[in-house]
């Protein structure tokens, strides 16, 4: 009888073991699981969570622009464009053609500048046109072709180191160059590189 009690009391001792750790190993199969879950759940967010790329965009457009440069109360320069875009830095960009006309002390217009497009770098204090850029000096009757040319207000230079071609419209001449450093007015100009001849004052 006692052997009896005995072997009931091992069984139930084996199996409250065995149920503990039952018990046991599914607690920790549920900690598991749970980990793993709260894993692809940080895993899922980090994904849906887009990086924001900061505003670079214009903040303010302006129709038929019109930009007057004066000395001594007397107009200088003269920049008009359909559309002026500024940005954040204050940079300004042109997309349509830009026209600049400079004028001599008795407000005559005297050189002009046309291109398909331009922009105002504001820590520079430089305006450069680009595409198809025609000069035109009424005075010598020249006409100056490049793709690009960088004015400065402070300075009161214009200067490219791109190709141009310069044209005599009294002579019929052609210069050609790479690079150009000129009076604001185109008054007086010096090429960096040049190919032929031309009859015309040069220097700065």
């Amino acid at each position: 009888m006692n052997n009896e009690k005995w072997k009931m009391t091992s069984r139930k001792m084996i199996l409250l073991a065995t149920r503990s750790q039952y018990l046991r190993k599914s607690f920790y199969y549920s900690l598991l699981i749970i980990h793993c879950s709260l894993i692809l759940l940080a895993c899922g967010e980090r994904k849906q969570i887009k990086k924001v790329e900061p505003y670079s965009g214009p903040i303010e457009e302006i129709n038929d622009v019109k930009l007057l440069y004066s000395e001594a109360a007397l107009l200088k320069v003269k920049l008009t464009t359909a559309k002026q875009l500024r940005y954040l830095n204050e940079n300004r960009r042109y997309p349509n053609p830009v026209n600049i006309s400079f004028f001599n002390p008795m407000g005559d217009e005297i050189t002009t500048i046309r291109s398909d497009s331009g922009r105002y770098d504001k820590a520079k204090d430089i305006y450069v046109v680009m595409g198809n850029v025609v000069v035109i000096n009424k005075q010598k009757q020249e006409k100056l072709l490049t793709p690009e040319l960088t004015w400065s207000p402070v300075t009161k230079k214009v200067y490219t180191d791109k190709r141009v071609t310069i044209l005599s419209q009294l002579t019929g001449e052609k210069l050609y160059g790479m690079g150009l450093d000129a009076n604001q007015d185109f008054s007086k100009y010096a090429i960096r590189k040049v190919t032929g001849v031309f009859n015309v004052q040069t220097g700065i």
